[in-house]
């Protein structure tokens, strides 16, 4: 019975490790087949790049056209792989699904409490991954008011890592520069053992807050 108490949990390690290694292999893969053509027609500025955390953490860009998980993978770069939540109908495209679960996209079904989604993010990021979604959890057109989801919030607080929030710009250009800025990563501030709904959804506010104030002119 003890040998297999502390056996197990090397074993669980080794997996995650191994698991780890071979979403990474395949998010390069990607990385390096679609970051040349893109760069060619939207190339991108980074500012704020060093305040990017070397563990785990939760980015939160805004969204406002389909392309922004472009825009944040390659601003981060090939030395930041991360893991996305995405749409379960992008997941259920034949073969673009099955690539893009490769490199560590997952599926969510927002249309209900979708429990699978939420046990892979936390499993992300407690093995130490990087996770990207955006909090509006739709895109959102000029002069739209959308209530923010609180997802990004619940995920930091029960796994105790910070939030990262990227300003990506709404209008973007052919052939010329477009500049994402990366925040200050943070860890949002609760009064309980764990943040309550109320408190959830505060923490939402203040981070796409601190999201929008990224892209005001300094």
């Amino acid at each position: 019975m003890s040998e297999e108490v502390i056996t197990r949990p090397a074993a669980e390690q080794e997996s995650a490790a191994h698991r780890q290694t071979r979403m990474n292999r395949a998010f390069h893969f990607l990385y390096a087949v679609i970051w040349p053509f893109f760069h060619l027609l939207r190339p991108i500025r980074v500012v704020g790049r060093e305040h990017i955390p070397d563990g785990p953490c939760v980015i939160c860009p805004n969204h406002t056209t389909i392309g922004d998980p472009f825009y944040v993978v390659f601003a981060f770069g090939w030395k930041y792989p991360m893991r996305a939540m995405a749409k379960i109908q992008i997941m259920r495209v034949p073969l673009v699904g099955w690539i893009l679960s490769k490199a560590g996209v997952f599926g969510v079904d927002r249309g209900s409490a979708d429990l699978k989604a939420v046990k892979t993010a936390l499993k992300f990021l407690k093995e130490g991954d990087k996770l990207l979604m955006f909090p509006e959890g739709t895109r959102v057109h000029e002069g739209e008011n959308v209530q923010v989801k609180t997802g990004a919030a619940l995920f930091a607080t029960r796994a105790g890592v910070p939030i990262l929030p990227v300003y990506v710009p709404p209008k973007k250009r052919l052939f010329r520069p477009n500049t994402v800025v990366i925040g200050q990563a943070y860890r949002p501030a609760y009064a309980g053992r764990k943040p309550t709904p109320e408190e959830l959804q505060a923490i939402a506010r203040d981070l796409m807050e601190r999201v929008h104030a990224l892209g005001e002119p300094g």
